[in-house]
């Protein structure tokens, strides 16, 4: 599946900063009325952590809704590691507007920021070998497309987007189905030319899956050395998929069986945000 490009989520970023706008402002900002209305400020926001940074966009898109007149001067761009204490970007208009704006604003930067942030981690830590870090759906709901194309920015991978544009057909909709040539044969039927991935737990079934034709196959908590026979047995006929309770421990291991892909929820799921600052100034 490729990679989210920003390019392609112009929509989605206006319809994520429109709720998150509503959802804090609601009625209105009634601190920001303690400000006279004509009163102008700068500000200046700092990151405390070394970060990957991801989300300019989106900050953008906060202060282009909620004030045109607000400027926003970027001194980084997505997918820059930054260190504490840096600069990230300064701010120009109504202090009405830039302290309204402040919480969405960030929200959306020192999340999106976290998981590109840990995506790198991971991607660096595994540099040495040829395998893809993926995503998975394990996404904050509504944020689905904001997450995954902050993964790509820390260097790792897009699984699928949702249950629509890829099937992935596990141990309940194999035995729903009838088995694992079954299942693969009725999704080449229902939707051809759409990958086709099934999930197994044992090198029989991996055989199974092979015989059927599958496009992707996920090993789903083998062991290392079951890994490393699926590859032998695979030789190059379908991608191979490690997927199941990976950690920092087994990551590396993992990924020197020679599988092509491992998928990985805790990076969007488990993410911790990166502290940033704002600074303002009359």
């Amino acid at each position: 599946m490729p990679n989210l490009r920003l390019a392609d989520l112009t929509a989605e970023i206006e319809a994520n900063v429109r709720r998150a706008l509503l959802e804090d402002i609601g009625s209105g900002d009634i601190t920001a009325q303690l400000i006279p209305a004509e009163r102008l400020a700068k500000a200046t926001i700092i990151t405390r952590d070394a970060a990957v940074i991801c989300g300019t966009a989106w900050v953008d898109a906060v202060f282009r809704q909620l004030d045109p007149r607000v400027a926003v001067h970027w001194e980084v761009r997505d997918g820059e590691q930054v260190k504490p204490n840096q600069v990230l970007f300064h701010l120009e208009g109504p202090a009405r507007s830039l302290l309204t704006g402040e919480r969405s604003a960030l929200n959306f930067l020192q999340l999106l920021s976290g998981v590109a942030t840990r995506a790198q981690y991971l991607s660096d830590y595994v540099a040495q070998t040829q395998v893809k870090l993926l995503d998975t759906r394990k996404t904050l709901p509504g944020l689905r497309l904001a997450q995954k194309y902050a993964v790509t920015c820390g260097g790792c991978h897009n699984h699928r987007i949702g249950l629509y544009d890829a099937f992935l057909i596990k141990e309940n909709h194999i035995a729903a189905c009838g088995g694992i040539p079954e299942a693969i044969n009725a999704a080449h039927k229902i939707a051809p030319g759409k990958p086709v991935e099934i999930e197994v737990e044992s090198l029989d079934e991996l055989k199974e899956a092979l015989a059927a034709g599958a496009d992707i196959i996920m090993l789903d908590e083998l062991s290392l050395d079951d890994m490393r026979e699926a590859v032998r047995l695979n030789a190059g006929q379908a991608k191979l998929e490690a997927s199941g309770g990976i950690n920092e421990s087994t990551l590396l291991p993992i990924a020197e069986t020679g599988v092509d892909y491992i998928s990985i929820g805790a990076m969007t799921k488990d993410v911790k945000a990166v502290d940033l600052s704002m600074r303002l100034s009359l």
